[in-house]
């Protein structure tokens, strides 16, 4: 080797050793640096260790420092909570597989999250550690820990394999067995539960734990005693949440014991879960009480059960009607049995439910369904009870008590047994009185002659008589109606009932009608000399006698039944006073005739008589020769009743009179004035008959024949041809021969559109149509017959036009007619019946105002019937009542229920129960209620309304059960009207919605 060789390979040697004392100081200067971190690491200063790690880490000399500083800055990371931890352990695992410390990893990581209670992260971590790398010392901590993150994390079958293994483990056994123990107790696995409890029960840290499982497994076992001594003991160190568990268990132990004293005060102790009953809880209380004979304390708790639907719900309502019945409040019993009876849990307490629903209905009345539907359905589900025949008998009877007469019609339609006979012949009567009041005479008819054919109650069958006759009467069939009262006169049960009262008043009547006026006044007498505390038929048969004396011309005996009239003063004195003065003049006392005429001028300024009495006074003076004053009343007439009928009659008798005088200017001046403007009167033509006379007095024949032309309903040579064609369809009329009577007129009136005779043939057709119900025929007519100058015939037609508007709810074509009507009247009838028309066409047509003004006007009249007064006060109170003057519509409802019956009574007592409600009168508002139920259940509508007025009331009351449960049937029961649907379910949501606060069983959005 040559020494140039040798002093290079010294140098690279040399360089070698230095290099390599170089790596060796920064490897140990990196241990020293490690250590330290270390240091920082187990003193729990991860912040700083973690930065040492990650600097240590970027020059670390080789694989194994690298990654022992990667495992400790993801650990680090765990521990500080931050955001990549978890990425980083997975890089440490991922990038360093070979690492001894991987496993190690995945245990600290699981064990610091369990150490902190974090057990999803913990249970994620530990389903990664491998147990078969881990040191034999560690595995039954990891076993432990591990099988409690699965417990925590709801994996009770991972959890229990895991406990098992530590079963036998000094530091970890007692809590594995507790937690294996507990599993089973919320398993419902309480032998397993008690086994494993009784195994760590002597160990301190356990006792007081165990005392509440213990008690409440021994209670779940049905070892009650047991339940109860074990829970009294842990209740003295309880705190308040563990003292309600207790006390439920105790209360809940003594009620399945029997003993409900006990069970009480124990019960009440329960707060219930985070603050709520459930309905179980409820019942419990409530039939604790119950068993006391504390019935308002077991109401208390049972009407707090709504919406229940199982075993437990049909018993608590079963035991509050129960406890209902024992407090006499029979409504609210009707409805818990009612729900019992709609449950079919326990089949016993449903029929008995369902009876006792049945009776109670027939009691005081079914709001939800008739009470003779109730009675059929208990019989037709229970045809074997033993109640059969006392329910049956209830049924018979409840047809009539009921009222609701037309569904108990259709109930007993095919009911063939006697007894149900019995009860149809009833009904039908019962029917056929409240179709009558409401005008439709033609279906009361038919009624009672049903009633009569039954024949099955002989004190019916006489009175269906009286009362088919009255129908008769309305309908116009005056000789069948007299052939009824004479048969109702002559049976032996007529004597017994109300209807006997009238029977002369009736039968004069009938007689009046067929113009037979010798047996009219002789019944009419009979019935004044027998009837003098009845003074308002009375005053009535006096006028009527008069009426009968008066056409018969026994002016002598009409004088003396006029006064008689007149002194008891309750109606139409005006008129009395008139006839009577009108007798005078006829028995040839013209003095009387003509002074009674003069005061009655001046004593009845509004009588609708005054301007007869200004035309009879009149032509008193004409016949007396006292034409001055003759002429002066005529004019005075004249001037004060422009629109009367008697206008062209006072302008021909003047005319006439003039004529009579020779002065002919003047009297062919007013024969003219009649000819012109009253073209369809019958004066007209004679007005023209007597204009001519004094043309050919005067020799201007050429004057009249030019005049008459003018006069488009004259035509002189057509005048005999009119009239002939007119007297031929008038006698088919007058005998009743209507088609064909239909048929002539309209010829004449084709022949002779403005004849003499057009206004007559017009109103006669248009009755005639009216009669076969043909409305629209009839209406031209009418209007023809309005249109003309008043006449005989004017107010009748309006009357009638009116009518037809009316009946098709054409309240601005009907509104004119009647404000016509009010205002030339001759009838007092008349102007009331334009006036109670008029408040309802106004009502109808949402004016309120003018609404409420004429049903005032109607009220005004002291004579008006029950009906009008009635129909007015509802004005009065449905208006107030949309214009929210609820004080008024309350005076103005009162009034209507003292009147009223049907449709109009049961409105009148709602609103008597709405005002309650508005007072607070809870209670007496349900009582209304109540008594809606029971007389108007027929009524559906307002019965409807009713009910959830009821609920609001016992809302208030705190009964939600009854509240809740009207507020259901309400829902189920009217659905045809939909704006009561729609407030009961408002009110249910709301309801339940304050409910569910105290009650877990409520669920706050059913409807």
């Amino acid at each position: 080797m040559t020494f140039r060789k040798i002093s290079f390979l010294l140098g690279f040697l040399l360089f070698a050793l230095h290099l390599q004392a170089q790596q060796s100081a920064t490897y140990t200067s990196d241990l020293v640096a490690y250590q330290k971190a270390l240091t920082l690491y187990n003193n729990q200063q991860y912040q700083a260790a973690q930065s040492l790690f990650e600097a240590i880490k970027e020059d670390a000399p080789n694989d194994t420092l690298e990654s022992d500083c990667a495992y400790y800055i993801a650990n680090c990371a765990v521990r500080l909570n931050q955001q990549n931890a978890e990425d980083l352990i997975q890089d440490f695992v991922d990038n360093y597989p070979t690492s001894t410390k991987r496993n190690t990893a995945f245990l600290d990581v699981a064990d610091f999250y369990f150490a902190n209670g974090k057990y999803a992260y913990a249970r994620k971590w530990y389903d990664k550690v491998d147990e078969n790398s881990m040191a034999r010392t560690e595995r039954k901590k990891f076993y432990f820990n591990y099988g409690y993150a699965l417990y925590a994390t709801q994996d009770q079958a991972g959890a229990q394999k895991y406990f098992n293994k530590v079963l036998t483990s000094k530091t970890y056994g007692s809590q594995a067995k507790y937690y294996i123990g507990f599993m089973a107790y919320e398993g419902d696995d309480y032998d397993k539960a008690n086994a494993y409890f009784d195994q760590v029960s002597n160990e301190d840290k356990y006792k007081e734990k165990l005392s509440y499982y213990q008690a409440d497994l021994n209670f779940k076992l049905g070892k009650f005693e047991k339940a109860i001594e074990l829970a009294k003991a842990q209740l003295v160190n309880s705190n308040p949440q563990e003292k309600s568990q207790l006390s439920k268990i105790i209360g809940e132990s003594y009620f399945n014991l029997e003993n409900y004293f006990e069970a009480i005060p124990y019960l009440k102790d329960y707060k219930g879960n985070r603050g709520k009953w459930t309905n179980v809880d409820y019942y419990q209380l409530g039939y604790a009480y119950y068993k006391q004979n504390d019935f308002d304390s077991a109401i208390s708790e049972f009407n707090k059960i709504i919406g229940g639907d199982n075993s437990v719900a049909q018993n608590a309502y079963y035991h509050l009607g129960e406890s209902y019945i024992n407090l006499d409040k029979k409504q609210e019993a009707l409805n818990a049995f009612r729900n019992a009876s709609e449950m079919d849990y326990d089949l016993k307490i449903q029929e008995d439910a369902w009876l006792n629903y049945a009776k109670i209905s027939y009691e005081i009345g079914n709001p939800y369904q008739s009470v003779p539907q109730v009675l059929t359905s208990y019989l037709d589900t229970y045809p074997a009870t033993n109640y059969k025949e006392e329910v049956e008998t209830l049924l018979i009877d409840s047809y009539i008590t009921s009222k609701n007469y037309k569904e108990a019609i259709r109930l007993l339609e095919n009911k063939k047994s006697f007894e149900n006979r019995v009860a149809y012949q009833k009904v039908a009567f019962y029917r056929g009185i409240e179709v009558y009041n409401v005008g439709d005479y033609t279906s009361a008819k038919d009624l009672f002659n049903n009633s009569i054919k039954e024949a099955k109650d002989p004190v019916f069958t006489a009175r269906a008589t009286f009362w088919k006759a009255e129908t008769d009467y309305h309908l116009n069939n005056f000789d069948e109606a007299l052939i009824s009262f004479k048969q109702f006169q002559q049976q032996g049960e007529a004597s017994e009932v109300k209807e006997i009262n009238t029977i002369d008043y009736n039968i004069a009547y009938t007689y009046f009608k067929l113009k037979n006026y010798s047996q009219a006044t002789s019944h009419f007498q009979t019935f004044v000399n027998n009837h003098k505390d009845d003074k308002l038929r009375l005053n009535d048969a006096y006028l009527r006698l008069g009426d009968g004396y008066f056409v018969s011309s026994d002016y002598d005996n009409a004088i003396s039944a006029y006064e008689k009239a007149i002194a008891i003063n309750e109606i139409e004195s005006d008129y009395a006073t008139f006839q009577k003065t009108m007798s005078y003049g006829y028995s040839g006392q013209v003095s009387k005739k003509v002074q009674g005429l003069k005061s009655f001028i001046d004593d009845y300024p509004r009588s609708s008589l005054r301007d007869d009495a200004m035309y009879e006074l009149a032509n008193s003076y004409v016949q007396a020769n006292a034409t001055d004053k003759a002429m002066s009343m005529y004019d005075r007439l004249n001037s004060e009743y422009k629109n009367s009928v008697f206008i062209s009659k006072a302008l021909l008798r003047q005319g006439l009179s003039y004529y009579n005088a020779n002065d002919n200017e003047r009297a062919l001046k007013k024969f003219k004035k009649v000819a012109n403007e009253y073209p369809s009167t019958e004066e007209a033509s004679q007005a023209v008959a007597s204009a001519r006379l004094i043309y050919i007095d005067l020799g201007r024949v050429e004057d009249y024949a030019a005049w008459v032309k003018t006069l488009d309903y004259i035509n002189v040579t057509d005048a005999e041809l009119d009239n002939t064609s007119y007297l031929a369809a008038e006698k088919q009329y007058l005998d009743t021969n209507t088609d064909s009577a239909i048929r002539q007129f309209n010829n004449y009136l084709n022949e002779f559109p403005n004849g003499i005779h057009a206004l007559k043939s017009h109103f006669y057709l248009a009755e005639m149509y009216s009669k076969k119900e043909l409305s629209e025929n009839a209406k031209p007519h009418y209007e023809y017959v309005i249109d003309q100058q008043k006449g005989g015939f004017t107010e009748q037609a309006i009357v009638k036009l009116s009518e037809i508007y009316l009946d098709n709810k054409n309240w601005d074509q009907a509104m004119p007619l009647l404000r016509r009507l009010e205002n030339e009247a001759d009838y007092p009838q008349n102007i009331t019946y334009a006036q109670s028309n008029l408040m309802n066409a106004y009502y109808q047509k949402e004016n309120y105002t003018e609404a409420v003004n004429y049903a005032e006007k109607s009220l005004q009249n002291s004579k008006i019937d029950n009906n009008v007064k009635s129909d007015a006060q509802i004005i009065i109170a449905r208006s107030a009542i949309k214009t929210g003057n609820e004080n008024k519509a309350k005076a103005a409802y009162a009034e209507v229920e003292k009147i009223a019956t049907g449709a109009l009574a049961a409105e009148a007592l709602y609103y008597n129960a709405y005002f309650k409600n508005k007072d607070g009168k809870h209670e007496s508002s349900n009582t209304t209620v109540q008594k809606l139920a029971r007389d108007y259940s027929s009524y559906k509508y307002y019965s409807a309304k009713g009910l959830v007025l009821m609920a609001k009331n016992y809302d208030a009351l705190g009964d939600a059960f009854q509240a809740t449960y009207i507020l259901e049937s309400v829902i189920s029961n009217f659905s045809q009207f939909d704006d009561v649907i729609s407030e009961a379910q408002e009110e249910l949501i709301r309801i339940k919605t304050k409910e569910a606060k105290t009650n877990s069983s409520v669920q706050p959005d059913q409807n």
